[in-house]
């Protein structure tokens, strides 16, 4: 597995070393005493999967708050998509600095988002299937969301917000700005 810090060097790219032959090919996903040894102790408590049946399907920016919070390990099955993770823990020296890293099923890049960073993506191809890794189950009430065209994020989609295929959770988002995060750098969560 090959792991490269980004920008924001809490977030990781994770990609998986694949065998193949003639049939196709095999890789390990997650191995988590592998990971641990890296330092990536995380116990993951849940999959989901998100299907997008268009290319411009924007879902983003969400966050789950304490004590609920949930790192994720986000990878694309089928398909691509451009991923994005921001940072917002209060007193972070990279508050409010965002990554994007495009994920697809041909580069088999996984993108690993801590707890305290906003999460996002854009798919970049119709039927799009991403699957994620959650280290804390779903709580309705700790759920929440960004607007992803925030001007002061300027978050480069490559899309025009008018063309963008969202929820009406999403297009109701506060901006940054408007929104109290309940994260704080160096805590948990």
């Amino acid at each position: 597995m090959d792991i490269r810090a980004t920008a924001l060097p809490e977030v990781k790219v994770l990609t998986p070393r694949r065998i193949g032959d003639a049939r196709g090919y095999f890789c390990e996903a997650w191995n988590a005493a592998r990971m641990a040894e890296a330092g990536l102790d995380l116990a993951f408590v849940q999959d989901n999967e998100g299907h997008s049946a268009h290319a411009g399907t924007l879902r983003g920016l969400h966050y789950q708050g304490p004590p609920f919070a949930q790192a994720k390990l986000v990878r694309v099955a089928r398909g691509a998509i451009l991923d994005v993770a921001v940072d917002v823990r209060l007193g972070s020296p990279t508050y409010g600095r965002w990554v994007a890293e495009e994920l697809s099923a041909a580069n088999g890049a996984q993108l690993l988002v801590p707890r305290g960073f906003l999460h996002g993506y854009l798919t970049l191809t119709d039927d799009a299937l991403v699957l994620y890794k959650v280290d804390n189950p779903y709580d309705a009430a700790s759920d929440g969301a960004v607007a992803w065209d925030d001007p002061d994020l300027r978050i480069d989609w490559g899309i025009d917000s008018a063309e963008a295929i969202l929820s009406d959770k999403d297009r109701r988002a506060p901006r940054l700005r408007d929104w109290t995060s309940p994260f704080a750098y160096g805590e948990t969560q």
